[in-house]
Parts: structure tokens; C-alpha cells; sequence
């Protein structure tokens, strides 16, 4: 706990006569608003303090026994505090205290005795009580974007995330015996950063939750999941129409006074497209099969937008027969031209 006393209650935001619940959802609603990760890096360090603070109080309000001691004892509240907790005595010193592990008329010796007069409490052994399995570690989550023309072509993606690893200083309980746990700040994890070559799958689709096998939080039973969101985004080139994708094909509007072929981009190498002669800018051409997987395991198709473009340099003899195609030609417009 802080060395400077605190109004726990204040903190929560509760009365003093709160009952459980309302703490419990009191914390809630903080904890979430303020948890580190919801915040960016530059208020990061102000966020955990803050963070630390709301933990504190739930963790005095929310223990009858803590919470008792508080409201009697104000800022003196964790003085005279039991065996079990800070500053207390703990089984092995306890018995230190009364001879150790002197036979006590033979048999187990001190711990026995205890276990015997007291239960599990000293003996450290629970009679027919089953030892707890070892915990996997905790699934993590985390979204990235992925663009559509990654989605449509394929290939890897390498990505990093922030993941929040259970602190090894303090096990993850955020205190140590003399206080709050230095290495994580009374939080009890610490952020960690992961970075991950991801393989597209074949039948991705907007909003997919990947599972990634292994890559959660470590647990003595091994590590959780991480489990990944993949949100398609348009690019410069390539967008979504529901499972259909819509993209760009640039020619050059004399390519147009005749049938062209051009070699468009489709997963797994590429295709050829016949644009025919006198198609105008703005029409489109359809690829069957050539879009994204959809949910009956069929592809949509690919549809290529026609637009005209001029060379990145020209000539004086060229700008010269563009300006005289232009005056020999009636004024076109279209689109939001009128």
C-alpha cells in the first residue's frame, strides 16, 4: 500500500456506507476507464499511477477485514494487522517460535500438532484435499488492418502488439512484503512487446478472429492463445464491394480505340483482362472467381474500373497533338463536372 494516506472512498467515487456492490461496480466501470492499455504511451506513466490508486482502493474496500480496519483506524489502519498479510507472522515463523520441528511425543512433530488443533491453516497439508492443477496461461487479444489488396494477393504480414505479461518480480500480485511490487508499480503485470510474421490465410474475411496458438500469456501449464481480429481496409488500389473486390486498371486513352490485353494482379500470380475497344473511363470489367473467399467457400469476383492516364513526362510534340485532339474535339465532362 501507499505510504500517504488516501480517501479510498473518493477514489471509487462511493459513499461511505456503499454497500459490496457498489464498490464492485464502482471499480469496474474505473478499472476499465483507466486501464493502461486504453490509453496512448505519451499519458502512459500518469494512467498507471492512476491505475495503481483505483486497485489500492477496491483491494481495502472490497476485504471486509481491511475495509473495517480503515474506516476504525483512518491513515493507522494496517497497523496490528494478523498472521496472515503484511507484517504478519507467517506458519514457519510461528513454529520457530515454539520449537520448530521438535517431535512434539513423536509421529509429524510441531506441524502435525497444529494441523490437527487448528486444521490447514499450520499444517500445510489438506486432509483429502486435491492439489490445485497447474494454470494455462490467459488468452490475449489484439486487431490489426489489413488492406484488401494484402487480403486479395496474399503473402505476409508482419505486425507487433502489447501485451501485458503477469509480473515474475511479484507473481503477478502487484505487492511484495515490504509493499508495492517496484518492478510492475503496485500493478502486477508489465507491458511486453511481440512482433509476428502473420501468413494471410486463403479465406480471409472483415472482422476474422485468427487464433494464434501459444502466443498469450505464459501460465505454468503453458502459454494462452492470442487471439487476433483482422480488419480489411481499402488501399490505393483495391477495395471492398460485400465479398466482391473493385479496383483500379490506368490506360491511356488512345489504348482505348482499340481491344487491349492487360495483366491484372489475383492471387497466385496474375491474369490477363481483354479491355475492349471503345469502352469508356469509369466502366468495368468483371473477373469471375478472382474476389474473396465467401462463407460458402466460393470467391467473389474481381471487378476492374477503367481510368484514363497520360505518361508521366511528355514531349512538346505530344502536348502539342493533345492540345490539337482537344480543339478539334467536343467538350466532354462527367462525373461531378457539368
Amino acid at each position: 500500500m501507499s505510504s500517504t494516506f488516501q480517501d479510498y472512498y473518493s477514489i471509487l467515487g462511493v459513499s461511505r456506507g456503499a454497500s459490496d456492490d457498489d464498490i464492485k461496480r464502482a471499480y469496474r466501470k474505473l478499472a476499465k476507464e483507466w486501464h493502461p492499455d486504453r490509453h496512448p504511451e505519451n499519458e502512459r506513466d500518469e494512467v498507471e499511477k492512476k491505475f495503481k490508486g483505483i486497485s489500492e482502493a477496491n483491494e481495502v474496500l472490497s476485504d471486509p477485514e481491511k475495509r473495517k480496519r480503515y474506516d476504525a483506524l483512518g491513515e493507522n489502519w494496517q497497523q496490528g494487522q494478523s498472521f496472515q498479510g503484511g507484517g504478519g507472522i507467517d506458519p514457519e515463523q510461528f513454529a520457530n517460535m515454539f520449537g520448530g520441528g521438535g517431535g512434539m511425543g513423536g509421529g509429524g512433530g510441531f506441524s502435525d500438532f497444529f494441523g490437527q488443533m487448528f486444521g490447514d491453516m499450520f499444517s500445510g497439508r489438506g486432509r483429502g484435499r486435491p492439489r490445485p492443477r497447474a494454470q494455462r496461461g490467459a488468452d490475449a487479444e489484439a486487431a490489426i488492418e489489413v488492406s484488401v489488396g494484402e487480403a486479395l494477393l496474399g503473402g505476409k504480414r508482419s505486425f507487433a502488439f502489447r501485451m501485458r505479461i503477469p509480473c515474475e518480480v511479484c507473481a503477478g500480485q502487484g505487492r511484495l512484503s515490504t509493499g508495492a511490487c517496484p518492478a510492475c508499480g503496485g500493478l502486477g503485470a508489465n507491458n511486453q512487446q511481440k512482433n509476428i510474421d502473420l501468413k494471410i490465410p486463403d479465406d480471409i474475411r472483415d472482422g476474422q478472429v485468427l487464433r494464434l496458438r501459444g502466443l498469450g500469456q505464459p501460465g505454468a501449464a503453458g502459454p494462452g492463445d492470442l487471439l487476433l481480429t483482422l480488419n480489411l481496409v481499402p488501399d490505393d488500389v483495391y477495395r471492398l464491394r460485400g465479398r466482391d473486390v473493385e479496383a483500379e486498371v490506368i490506360v491511356a486513352p488512345w489504348d482505348l480505340l482499340e481491344t487491349v490485353p492487360v495483366n491484372v494482379a489475383v492471387r497466385g500470380g496474375t491474369a490477363t483482362a481483354r479491355i475492349p475497344e471503345g469502352t469508356k473511363p469509369g466502366e468495368k470489367l468483371r473477373l469471375r472467381g478472382q474476389g474473396l473467399h465467401k462463407p460458402d467457400g466460393t470467391r467473389g469476383d474481381l471487378y476492374l474500373v477503367v481510368r484514363l492516364g497520360l505518361p508521366d513526362s511528355l514531349t512538346d510534340k505530344q502536348r502539342e497533338l493533345l492540345k490539337q485532339l482537344g480543339e478539334e474535339s467536343p467538350e466532354v465532362r462527367g462525373g461531378a463536372a457539368s
